[in-house]
């Protein structure tokens, strides 16, 4: 049975921070946004260093559980900070970047992470659906190169990942999903975009044959996705994929397919 999709629901103008506030707190801006049903979510804002005229790439980088709060600085946990705001990254791979923090008594997917297989739910939860009505205006946005939108995250950002995917195929240039899961019956909807998958062989959170039945399923379905499988290692996959020399050159390589 073929279920509905909801889409963002408010035409919220999203305003960058002033490159006065951006100097003040460099390299991340603590935001704050209310959607149209009174949700609250914090997130960090990254932008480009420099002045620039030419529209730039955006990065939206999802978090996994263990960083939900309220703080606004636990997202960046993990590695993504140096990933995203090194400086030698900074130089080479110059981005908007958006990481959204989910509150703790929330997830970004309302399923069972430790379950074989979901199915995806007919309404985003709470939380992905405020960062979809954030997000609508910066798709609309001059500044931003909406040919080179990329969306990251790992665990229960790994879960996300696919999500968004699923809700906005045709929004996104490539992805990395990091030991997440996804709904293996929407393969069909994400199999033009580029996405390199990460696992852990040892993961006993959440289990490798999610991302294996993905990348079978994306097969099925004419794509082939990039897939790191690692032999020795659990949960935390993100440490060696975010280690990984080609990691960004392949991501900010990737244009939207038409």
């Amino acid at each position: 049975m073929a279920r509905s999709i909801a889409s963002p629901r408010s035409s919220y103008t999203f305003r960058m921070p002033t490159s006065d506030l951006v100097a003040r707190t460099a390299p991340f801006v603590e935001q704050r946004f209310v959607d149209s049903t009174g949700f609250a979510l914090p997130y960090l804002w990254l932008a480009p260093t420099g002045e620039t005229t030419q529209p730039q790439p955006l990065v939206v980088f999802f978090h996994g559980a263990g960083e939900r709060g309220s703080d606004n600085h636990a997202q960046l946990r993990n590695g993504v900070a140096e990933l995203l705001s090194s400086d030698e990254h900074r130089a080479k791979f110059p981005c908007f970047a958006l990481l959204p923090q989910c509150p703790l008594d929330h997830r970004w997917v309302e399923v069972d992470w430790s379950a074989d297989s979901h199915e995806l739910p007919v309404e985003p939860s709470l939380p992905m659906a405020a960062l979809r009505e954030l997000l609508a205006p910066l798709l609309r946005d001059p500044r931003i190169d909406s040919d080179r939108v990329y969306v990251i995250g790992l665990s229960m950002g790994g879960f996300a990942v696919w999500d968004l995917l699923c809700r906005q195929p045709t929004d996104f240039a490539a992805a990395i999903a990091i030991c997440g899961g996804a709904d293996v019956a929407q393969a069909n909807r994400v199999a033009h975009v580029p996405i390199w998958l990460f696992h852990g062989a040892q993961d006993q959170v959440v289990s490798v044959e999610r991302s294996r039945q993905m990348v079978e399923t994306l097969g099925q379905a004419g794509h082939r996705p990039r897939y790191t499988e690692y032999k020795a290692v659990g949960h935390d996959a993100w440490s060696q994929a975010f280690a990984d020399p080609g990691l960004l050159p392949w991501l900010f390589a990737q244009t939207k397919r038409r």
